[in-house]
């Protein structure tokens, strides 16, 4: 067991108050996995016209993350946090003592567009407390306090669905408020100095978010991987489950809810060994391996017609591959970027892979409708390989971009 912890050993304290803040928040994470059910079991919403809410969604969202950039760069990181907390508890508490309706969803995306605000401040947060060489076992650690919560919730989530969906809201409302509180008492440090960082990292204050990226070509090389993989990944949340509920109607949503019980169960295994066993090899890498092992667990649905256990076989890759893509993404961006542009930064890479899966998941929707659910999982493939063959352009243009961090490897 302390070989299986030893990764997330002798990090700062609060590092580990983030790290208990992700778990309670994310057990309370009812609704977001069963959107999409959502809208179409209960609101009664076609594929098409799911995808065109997604997507109103995410474009609405997008002013929201660029804010939530450039208030995590230039205010208190803690402060955005709680205020954007309190924001989404009202919502979910509202949502959860009205009928079932648009405004519910109206509601939720209210709340959704307050959490991407606080992101960038969460995000970048996790980076101030922690150094260089110590930062991927932080940005780890807060993953794996995520999916802890995530084994129980889209489960509860699932069997709450069908009668009792307003309970669902209520259950996310009091873990988001129960975060907050933690997080406000218990977090008084709000950065440390830095002993070990990459040279990449130091302050550019005047500089704006263009000229950041204008000298360093392979972060937008990064973003348009990104929007790939971001598409490929939102298929969890969009065309699995509603396959799942083409497959079995409204049990559809309990057998997604253990898929993704699964993939946290998974995650919680795999998290640990990955950042210890594969702590050598290069965080571009990492993200292009998880890429690979995405797109296999994503596109084998097309082929597994209603085996269950097929499901969870292909479900253990898919998460396999998250865990690997997610532990490289982060710490490759910080070490990137001049820590005065953080925030700025990974808000412009969160907007552009969402707005390309927003379009994208319409495209789908498309697909979907007209030639059904062979065709729509073709597509995924298509799209997991242009993820694959970006990232591995990005592996080997990267060591001639930033050849310093390489220097250790």
């Amino acid at each position: 067991m302390k070989k299986f912890l030893a990764p997330f050993l002798h990090l700062r304290r609060e590092i580990y108050i983030l790290f208990f803040g992700r778990i309670v928040t994310s057990m309370g994470s009812l609704i977001w996995p069963l959107l999409t059910l959502i809208l179409k079991n209960k609101l009664g919403y076609d594929a098409t016209e799911i995808a065109v809410i997604t997507m109103v969604m995410s474009v609405l969202q997008f002013p929201m993350l660029l804010l939530g950039g450039k208030l995590a760069d230039t205010h208190n990181r803690k402060w955005i946090i709680v205020l954007c907390d309190m924001v989404t508890v009202v919502c979910y508490i509202i949502a959860g003592c009205i009928p079932l309706s648009g405004i519910s969803i109206v509601l939720f995306y209210i709340a959704g567009m307050f959490a991407n605000i606080e992101g960038p401040s969460y995000d970048a947060l996790v980076a101030d407390l922690s150094d260089g060489d110590d930062r991927e076992q932080a940005y780890s650690l807060q993953y794996l306090g995520m999916n802890l919560g995530v084994v129980i919730a889209p489960t509860l989530g699932g069997f709450l669905f069908k009668n009792y969906l307003w309970l669902a809201f209520l259950i996310t409302a009091v873990s988001t408020f129960s975060s907050t509180v933690l997080i406000f008492f218990c977090i008084q440090t709000l950065s440390i100095p830095k002993q070990s960082v990459s040279a990449y990292e130091e302050k550019k204050d005047g500089e704006s978010l263009f000229s950041i990226l204008k000298s360093r070509p392979s972060l937008l090389l990064y973003a348009a991987a990104t929007c790939f993989g971001g598409l490929l990944y939102a298929q969890f949340n969009y065309l699995l489950p509603l396959n799942m509920e083409s497959l079995y109607g409204a049990d559809g949503a309990e057998i997604f809810g253990l898929l993704t019980s699964v993939n946290g169960f998974i995650v919680i295994i795999a998290t640990p060994l990955v950042t210890t066993f594969a702590a050598r090899i290069m965080d571009v890498r990492k993200i292009a391996l998880g890429t690979v092992l995405l797109s296999l667990g994503l596109f084998g649905y097309r082929f597994s017609g209603e085996s269950i256990p097929v499901y969870f076989a292909l479900m253990i890759v898919f998460t396999i591959g998250e865990v690997f893509k997610t532990l490289g993404e982060q710490p490759y961006m910080t070490r990137r970027i001049p820590s005065t542009h953080w925030g700025r930064v990974n808000s412009f890479v969160n907007t552009c892979y969402g707005a390309f899966s927003a379009i994208g998941n319409i495209l789908l929707g498309k697909i979907l409708d007209q030639n059904g659910y062979d065709s729509a999982w073709l597509t995924v493939g298509v799209i997991g390989v242009v993820a694959i063959a970006l990232f591995g352009v990005l592996a080997v243009t990267d060591k001639r971009q930033f050849p310093l961090l390489y220097g250790k490897k």
